[in-house]
């Protein structure tokens, strides 16, 4: 009879899961966003639709009014204007003016620099000095901006010493497309080094093969263009063209600064964000302010959707 011996089973060693790592990792950014962002737009839809303000020293409310601060957005003043339309003309306006003008300045760069053929030097040096303009405050800009076109600045100066106008014009608060245009050229020169960069990448991010064998086909400069460039480019340009949008219908500081936040002349260059902030920090109203938040995230939203899916196809997605 043999002896059998029983093996003792041998001890698994427990897996150990990194999973819990990953969700603590990313905690902070949540907690951050939950205290930051989605507390504030929460507190911000409520305060829509209440009659929340300060009335000299004595606060009203808050209470309970459901649309009526809405319905006071969009009804008409005494001259007969509705100022929130009229704010988001001007803004849509003023952002059309700088933004059309930046795409395509910043798409023949991007050609330019991306170009097999011109092999040009020095690109990065470029790209860095495009983009220097970026890094300044859009304070600064404005105020820079105001000193030159002010009626004491050097380019009224510079316009009488060439005899083409007879006397001093204030270009900041007199002519409604003057202002208009400054604001325009201020968000055009700061921001077209950055979408440079994008569409660089974007290029750069097509093979090269599609470029050699278009050009071996005898297909011209445009038609490489068209047929290639462009609609393997439309993730970017949707990209860039909305992210622009939102932050045009988001401009303030540069027309507050240059205009005194006055919006002059005649209320033509106030934004949306400036009347936001007449209501918030001016007569305190922080219903209507809420109001105004709203509207303009849902008119942000509207238009996104009409850009993507006037730019983009579904079969470019498939």
């Amino acid at each position: 009879m043999e002896n059998t011996i029983e093996e003792k089973p041998k001890k698994t060693k427990r897996a150990v899961s990194y999973a819990k790592w990953g969700y603590i990792f990313i905690l902070p950014f949540f907690v951050a966003y939950a205290i930051f962002t989605l507390y504030p737009q929460i507190t911000t839809l409520v305060y829509s639709f209440l009659d929340y303000k300060y009335e000299g020293l004595t606060v009203v409310g808050p209470s309970f009014v459901g649309l009526q601060n809405y319905i006071d957005l969009f009804s008409p003043t005494a001259n007969g204007e509705v100022m929130i339309l009229k704010c988001l003309w001007n803004t849509v306006i003023m952002w059309v003016l700088g933004a059309v003008v930046q795409l395509a300045f910043s798409l023949i760069l991007a050609l330019f620099f991306t170009s097999t053929r011109l092999n040009l030097k020095c690109t990065g040096l470029f790209k860095a000095v495009y983009y220097m303009p970026n890094l300044i405050m859009a304070t600064a800009f404005a105020f820079l901006f105001y000193a030159l076109f002010d009626t004491t600045g050097p380019f009224n100066q510079i316009l009488l010493a060439l005899g083409w106008i007879d006397k001093k014009v204030d270009f900041v608060t007199t002519y409604t497309w003057s202002t208009r245009g400054l604001v325009a050229l201020m968000n055009f020169l700061m921001w077209f080094g950055n979408t440079t960069i994008l569409l660089m990448a974007g290029i750069m991010g097509i093979d090269e093969s599609l470029f050699e064998s278009a050009r071996m086909d005898g297909a011209s400069s445009t038609r490489v263009f068209t047929d290639i460039t462009l609609p393997l480019l439309k993730p970017i340009l949707v990209y860039v063209i909305i992210t622009s949008m939102i932050g045009g219908l988001q401009m303030y500081d540069v027309p507050q600064v240059l205009t005194k936040g006055e919006g002059a002349p005649n209320k033509t260059s106030k934004t949306l964000v400036m009347l936001l902030n007449d209501n918030l920090s001016g007569s305190r109203n922080y219903g209507v302010a809420g109001a105004i938040a709203i509207v303009l995230f849902i008119v942000t939203g509207i238009f996104s959707i009409i850009v993507f899916k006037s730019i983009s196809k579904k079969e470019d997605y498939k």
